[in-house]
């Protein structure tokens, strides 16, 4: 009896389809003074359990597929149930044939309030949103799924951009901050508004081209990978100057400059003069970063 039970156990690990994302998430709440953290110790567990063992699409994960990501709520303030935090978002994905995992989202957002109490059941239902917690956390689920597989295919995230879109307009209704036009140019209305904008279908592509004919390539032709990467940069800037100062493409730039410089410092003196004329329009602030390659 125990081995035939042993033998369903393996089957299921085998067969079953596994979650898409395997994520550590963190709740910091050294900003809070007073000795009973145990709420926090609560709400960490519940909100792991929520990303990590709901399913969020019908596609099948390996559990050695599932999407790697980081989530860090810092704890603000705290009073009648109501938390003030932030959230910061990391994801990334292996780059093939090495070992190297490649950043492909990274994002702080600083307008996360919401209402729990310890114990209290996480759900969400996204008709009727009654959590902005939960309706925070499903937002960036389907974002970092969405940028996953927009590296893997062409505009392969649109579903879940999309599914993240109808988040921001269920979440109106919700007196909470990051889901309104015009509240801020780098909250979730912006950038998902970005994400599904026909202006940015250029860039979506060349986030495409920038991992799967660039990075994964890099083992096979370096040469070749790192030339389809220099030439669609300026696919980068474009996008900025039509929407400045747009937070896809800024949110980009955080979660890629430390690579770009790295790929770049062995390249032809035209890439890099390309790379640095390029970049440096977008973001002036980092020119100094940018025009280390040429030590």
């Amino acid at each position: 009896m125990r081995f035939l039970l042993l033998v369903v156990f393996i089957f299921f690990s085998i067969f079953i389809p596994a979650q898409e994302l395997n994520c550590n998430l963190k709740i910091n709440s050294d900003m809070i003074q007073g000795s009973n953290k145990s709420v926090f110790a609560t709400l960490e567990k519940s909100v792991s359990d929520f990303i990590n063992n709901r399913k969020w699409t019908e596609l099948s994960y390996a559990p050695d597929e599932r999407i790697e990501c980081n989530m860090n709520i810092i704890v603000s303030k705290v009073e009648d149930d109501v938390f003030t935090a932030e959230i910061q978002i990391q994801s990334r994905r292996p780059v093939f044939n090495s070992s190297y995992n490649t950043t492909l989202f990274n994002f702080r957002d600083n307008a996360f309030v919401f209402n729990y109490k310890e114990f209290e059941v996480l759900e969400f239902n996204e008709n009727s949103i009654t959590s902005n917690l939960t309706a925070v956390l499903t937002y960036y689920v389907y974002l970092i799924i969405g940028y996953d597989m927009d590296s893997y295919s062409r505009l392969g995230g649109t579903p879940y951009f999309q599914a993240a879109e109808r988040i921001v307009n269920n979440a109106q209704s919700l007196d909470m901050p990051g889901w309104r036009a015009f509240e801020s140019t780098r909250n979730r209305y912006a950038l998902i508004n970005n994400l599904t904008d026909e202006a940015f279908k250029k860039y979506r592509n060349f986030f495409y081209e920038y991992h799967r004919l660039g990075l994964d390539e890099m083992s096979i032709n370096m040469v070749n990978a790192r030339a389809r990467i220099n030439a669609g940069l300026s696919v980068l800037r474009e996008t900025n100057r039509a929407r400045p100062s747009a937070v896809a493409i800024t949110s980009f730039l955080d979660a890629k400059t430390e690579e770009l410089i790295n790929i770049f410092k062995r390249a032809t003196d035209q890439e890099k003069k390309n790379m640095i004329e390029v970049l440096s329009d977008i973001n002036p602030t980092q020119s100094e970063r940018y025009e280390s390659i040429l030590k």
